[in-house]
């Protein structure tokens, strides 16, 4: 038999990539539909229809992609659902901006047409993600892709309002919100991202309307500020009651700088006496704890901002009605000084509040808006909390717990509608006089406004404007992809709820993995899924979040076409572990391109050989082949034990690097070179089919982090059938056989080659070695494999140190080589002396921390024995050495 196959040069991702995933898709690889086998389910985060992939969806995709790939292979029906979320803010802000491009403004549209505009957008460009994920390799079900404003969803976040409305879980509310003037909507405090800036703090003198003098002989009070804008809607001045500099002034009024509106002094101990000076301006309408005192004391609201963040007409002075709040802070401050009202200014850091979706600086305003009482939504469902402290709802990392709980124990009601178009619209029903009703449909609103004795007919009802918040439709995913409020078809529901493994962000905790499990006991009566994995944030050497703005994140489709997709992913997971920060560098990602350079020369090697059969090879050859494939059984197997309890603790980025050195390591730098024949001879076919056998193997286990590579291999190593696919084959399990006796002759070799390294010696230059061992069993059988692999010409056995030789220490065991070099004996002792001191030193420190009471008593068991045997095998070195060094 003989192989010598035509293989390329080079591995070329790109062709290898389009190749298989068209023959996966092709063959419905990925698509599941419910049967006997036990499910496993991942739902993707429904990216936004508005997003591109940046390296955050990579990491996150790829981590699903490997949970559910090895599911597919353990035999499980797995299925791993796509879909797109219609992200109102950001998607209502893209068809804004297109408009405007068109010459077309948005309130000269009516809302149907705006609508109309809004799908052509997201028809043409709402898919380009999901399209892309392709290129990574993921292996979702694209047959399932869901959108969250597809009808059948949309219904589902309707019927829930409805039902929550009907459970005294919903009311409507006028408060203060958060408000985005740049989206034009309200905001829950989770879409508020705090920054920190560099303001200013701003001393502004308020007189007093009569003739009242402070005690520090001044006819003003001063407060400290950041808004100066605002002034012009001061309703109060509160001081501390227990501030003696203050008291006397408490009922007295002040004049409102350039307006003379007079408004009182009044005292509460919300005030801060440390803060600016110990006075605080009371403006109800644009602070939300200003507008609670303003309910304690029934202060007026003035309210000078407009939705879009420009003041109005309730300013009162025409200098700054219509102007931007920003601009209108910069000539405020000019004209206060002029004027005398600016006591002093001062730097200030503080934190400013932004929008998640906009980036425009929030605004509190008082709106009326839709509210879910979220403290009696936790009354009613407390599995939400119980459910993850008891690890019913597996946190990784664990310590994750900790953060979800102290949101529920604090949580706020959640404000969940927005002013905005795109979205499923909010189903109340207005009439005149101001009352409504919640309905699914005109028709029903009709009717249950006639059972309250009100005769309406269609042309006096008012549907409200408002939508409702996207992540009001998100929450409901693992319920609503399976159509589980549709009572009609139960089946998908019923088999793949609860799903398994959830990948996600740690930043949408709140928005999405809460709420998730809020609905899941809700509607479902169980939790929506088994485990929840928090990927890090994305980050570059210097720490700083990759983002477009900083122009420090490369695009992720340039990397899989400069490394290929296989590349891309092994470079992310090698340093992802759950729930840290990931420090990218693109050098890791080409080592992920190496590694797949290495497999692909190890295939050109394997496929290169002559094969010949068994009878025509030496036994000893065969024998000693034997010996390696029993070696590497052996690693294989303790490697599959050691993957296995990784995977159950999430701990991928170890998963991969385990497989990483099993192939590099011990198949191709060990294993093959063992077996690898002289130059020109053949391999007997049974190692042949061994070593094909390993191949297959280690590609089924690397198949779920580097798909392509690994479909590529094992398609190429053996004959498949039409159809047949990596993508299911049998996911490796251990065979509990050990071949742990040639790892010392292994340690020899290396030990022999760094000789050779640290003498400057060609790899090429034979010398004998005499050892010295209790076991001569374990190198004698190998003989070979030593000779072969460490370039040595004669093996002797020895009880004693032969003159004229180097002392290699190799485990318990002394090996001497015996060199055609005369060495430097000074140099060597100078050498041998330096590496016993830095043992010397090691061991004194180990022996310190040992001696540590407190770190004995406080360190796991296994720690106290790790550092025990670090400082057993120092000293033995030490002992070694020192003999090495009595005989030069």
């Amino acid at each position: 038999m003989t192989t010598n196959k035509e293989i390329s040069k080079t591995y070329s991702p790109s062709e290898t990539e389009d190749k298989w995933y068209k023959y996966w898709i092709a063959n419905r690889l990925f698509h599941s539909t419910p049967d006997e086998r036990e499910p496993f389910t991942i739902l993707i985060p429904p990216p936004n229809v508005t997003g591109v992939l940046h390296m955050g969806h990579m990491l996150n995709n790829t981590i699903q992609d490997v949970l559910i790939r090895k599911a597919r292979m353990e035999g499980k029906n797995a299925c791993w659902v796509p879909g797109t979320d219609h992200a109102s803010i950001a998607t209502e802000a893209k068809v804004v901006q297109m408009l405007r491009e068109q010459g077309i403004k948005k309130s000269d549209l009516s809302r149907e047409d705006f609508l109309k505009h809004a799908w052509e957008w997201k028809e043409k460009y709402g898919g380009i993600i999901l399209k892309q994920l392709e290129k990574l390799g993921a292996s979702c079900d694209w047959e399932r892709t869901r959108f969250t404003m597809e009808p059948k969803l949309s219904e589902a976040v309707i019927d829930v309002f409805i039902d929550l409305f009907n459970k005294g879980l919903i009311y409507r509310e006028l408060r203060m919100v958060n408000w985005d003037p740049q989206g034009k909507t309200a905001l829950s405090d989770e879409e508020v991202i705090y920054k920190d800036v560099n303001s200013k703090l701003y001393y502004i003198k308020y007189f007093f309307t009569d003739n009242t003098i402070s005690e520090n002989d001044l006819d003003h009070i001063v407060i400290a500020t950041t808004r100066p804008e605002t002034i012009l809607a001061d309703t109060a001045i509160c001081v501390n009651p227990n501030d003696e500099r203050f008291k006397n002034l408490v009922g007295k009024k002040v004049y409102v700088p350039f307006i003379k509106r007079a408004i009182p002094i009044i005292a509460d101990e919300y005030v801060d006496i440390t803060f600016g000076t110990g006075c605080l301006k009371v403006t109800p309408a644009h602070d939300k704890n200003d507008y609670e005192l303003g309910k304690k004391y029934q202060l007026p609201v003035i309210d000078i901002l407009n939705e879009e963040g420009f003041l109005n007409d309730k300013a009162e002075d025409a200098r700054y009605i219509g102007n931007d709040r920003f601009a209108v802070r910069k000539q405020i401050v000019i004209d206060l000084e002029e004027s005398g009202h600016i006591a002093k200014i001062e730097e200030y850091k503080n934190q400013v509040g932004t929008s998640e979706r906009t980036g425009a600086v929030i605004e509190p305003r008082l709106t009326l808006q839709w509210w879910v009482d979220m403290k009696k939504f936790l009354a009613k469902n407390p599995q939400v909390l119980d459910a993850v402290m008891d690890d019913e709802i597996k946190f990784h990392p664990a310590n994750m717990k900790n953060t979800y709980r102290h949101w529920i124990e604090n949580i706020k009601d959640w404000c969940i509608s927005r002013q905005l178009w795109w979205g499923q619209r909010i189903p109340a029903w207005y009439i005149a006089d101001g009352s409504f009703v919640v309905a699914k449909t005109e028709a029903e609103a009709i009717a249950i406004f006639a059972q309250q004795n009100k005769t309406i007919n269609s042309e006096e009802l008012r549907q409200d404007e408002d939508v409702l918040d996207t992540w009001f439709s998100s929450w409901l995913w693992p319920i609503s992809v399976f159509d589980g409020f549709d009572q009609t078809n139960q089946n998908d529901i019923k088999y793949y709820y609860p799903t398994n493994d959830l990948v996600t962000a740690p930043e949408i905790m709140f928005f999405w993995v809460a709420r998730m499990i809020m609905a899941g006991y809700e509607w479902m009566g169980e939790k929506p899924f088994s485990n929840v994995y928090y990927t890090g944030i994305v980050r570059d050497k210097q720490r700083r979040k990759m983002s477009k703005s900083l122009g420090n994140s490369p695009d992720p489709l340039d990397l899989i076409a400069k490394h290929g997709a296989d590349g891309v992913r092994m470079g992310m997971l090698l340093c992802s572990p759950a729930g840290n920060d990931i420090l990218f560098d693109e050098s890791l990602v080409e080592q992920g391109r190496n590694f797949t350079n290495k497999i692909w020369n190890a295939y050109r090697l394997i496929s290169g050989l002559e094969i010949k059969s068994d009878e025509t090879i030496d036994a000893a050859i065969i024998r000693t082949n034997e010996y390696a494939s029993h070696w590497l059984r052996g690693r294989i197997d303790k490697a599959l034990s050691e993957i296995h309890l990784l995977y159950k603790e999430y701990k991928l980025s170890e998963v991969l690097m385990s497989i990483y050195k099993l192939i590099w390591d011990d198949f191709c730098s060990w294993y093959l070179e063992m077996i690898k024949p002289v130059y020109g001879q053949p391999l007997n076919e049974s190692t042949y089919q061994q070593t094909i056998s390993f191949f297959d193997e280690l590609m089924r286990l690397l198949h779920p982090f580097m798909p392509f590579i690994s479909e590529e291999i094992w398609h190429s190593i053996k004959e498949r059938k039409a159809g047949e696919s990596i993508c299911v084959a049998s996911y490796p399990f251990s065979q509990n056989q050990a071949g742990e006796k040639l790892d010392k002759v292994l340690l020899c070799i290396s030990k022999i080659r760094e000789l050779r390294n640290s003498k400057g010696l060609s790899p090429k230059e034979t010398f004998a070695i005499a050892i010295k061992t209790n076991d001569k069993q374990s190198y004698e059988p190998y003989g070979l494999i030593l000779s072969k692999l460490a370039n040595v010409s004669a093996i002797t056995y020895t009880e004693i140190a032969p003159e004229g030789t180097i002392l290699i220490p190799v485990d318990t065991d002394e090996v001497f080589a015996y060199l055609t070099i005369q060495l430097d004996a000074e140099a060597e002792k100078e050498k041998i002396t330096k590496e016993i001191d830095y043992l010397e030193g090691f061991a004194k420190s180990v022996d310190a921390k040992l001696s540590n009471e407190k770190f004995v008593a406080n360190a796991k068991a296994e720690l106290v024995e790790k550092e025990k045997q670090k400082k057993a095998d120092a000293l033995m070195k030490i002992e070694v050495l020192k003999r090495s060094l009595e005989s030069l």
